[in-house]
């Protein structure tokens, strides 16, 4: 079947095409009566108008991207659903792109949605990529980093203070009379994963009786956090740390149900654990995880804000790194039942 196109709709309703154009972009400018024949046409013939076209032949976009790592985070899903409540009250719709944490697939994205025209980009990364957003900038590609600060001065971006986040949680568990601490998480590249350990390992170190252990991991899944355990419990007990903090909530989950169902092990009796970023899931876990908070919904707001400032006609003479504070959420899976 062939497309439907503005020249149809103008003769079923009897107008021109410029009065149909004038109906679709600038409506005020269309007598009631036309306006209501032009929309009788578009519903019989079932017209639906091409917006990528539209766009380019107005030379903008009403469309920014968000590219965010691993899409299956609940962590990430939450931003998302900030930055759609955000770009909706702009007009603005949302490009979700989700690289599975592939440096190639990430790149092929940034290509894709600059050759697309998007307004703008929010990015969500845990590889270096601040020169590839320089370059998409001089383009007219503006963007915001998302869960990290921008290391150049005139890069926005929308973050946590990572280390106060590691440092809070240490100070939680040595407060609680733990000493033997695991933290679980990597890699260590990764510039939050390695801000949240020296956070932890700046207390710990300040400690007469703390000891820190580093157990690297490849990935910050459920799955990585039961295979950490599976190597705990296979430890002596004495060996074993009597607490962990993992770098995220998934990792965390994955460390109670094996620890717990697996091996009997105790949470938080005999393992203390503490998680990062309190997904949803975290308070409804078999045993209501304590976490390090982060504000989904305020990150994904302040994100599209800065955005909009970025694509104005006149931009920002210094482009704002917004840093979040993190909050100490305690529950049983430190406190016990008390908790």
């Amino acid at each position: 079947m062939a497309r439907v196109g503005i020249r149809e709709v103008a003769t079923l309703a009897g107008v021109s095409v410029g009065t149909v154009s004038h109906y679709l972009n600038h409506p005020s400018r269309v007598s009631p009566e036309k306006s209501e024949r032009i929309q009788r046409a578009i519903d019989k013939l079932g017209f639906v108008r091409n917006n990528a076209a539209w766009q380019l032949r107005l030379g903008r976009s009403t469309t920014i991207a968000y590219i965010v790592p691993d899409v299956s985070n609940p962590f990430f899903a939450a931003i998302a659903e900030g930055v759609e409540q955000r770009a909706a009250a702009h007009d603005l719709s949302v490009f979700i792109a989700n690289p599975n944490r592939s440096r190639a697939r990430e790149d092929a994205y940034l290509e894709m949605f600059q050759a697309q025209r998007v307004q703008g980009l929010l990015v969500a990364s845990h590889e270096p990529i601040e020169d590839r957003l320089i370059t998409l900038r001089q383009r007219g590609v503006p963007s915001v980093l998302v869960g990290q600060r921008g290391t150049f001065a005139d890069q926005p971006s929308v973050s946590v203070d990572d280390v106060a986040g590691g440092r809070m949680a240490a100070a939680h568990l040595l407060e609680l009379g733990r000493s033997r601490i695991a933290f679980v998480g990597g890699p260590l590249g990764i510039r939050q994963v390695a801000d949240r350990l020296d956070g932890a390992g700046s207390v710990i170190g300040q400690s007469a009786e703390g000891t820190l252990e580093v157990i690297n991991v490849a990935h910050r899944t459920i799955a990585e956090g039961r295979a950490v355990a599976r190597l705990l419990a296979a430890r002596r007990p004495q060996r074993r740390p009597d607490a962990v903090f993992a770098v995220n909530d998934l990792i965390a989950l994955g460390l109670i149900q094996e620890l717990v169902l697996g091996h009997g092990i105790r949470v938080p009796e005999d393992i203390a654990v503490i998680g990062y970023d309190d997904i949803e899931f975290a308070e409804s876990s078999l045993i209501p995880l304590s976490s390090i908070r982060a504000p989904h919904e305020e990150f994904g707001h302040t994100a599209v804000d800065l955005l909009v400032d970025e694509m104005g006609e006149e931009p920002r003479d210094s482009p704002s790194q917004m840093v979040f504070q993190p909050v100490l959420v305690p529950r049983a899976s430190t406190l016990g039942a008390a908790g």
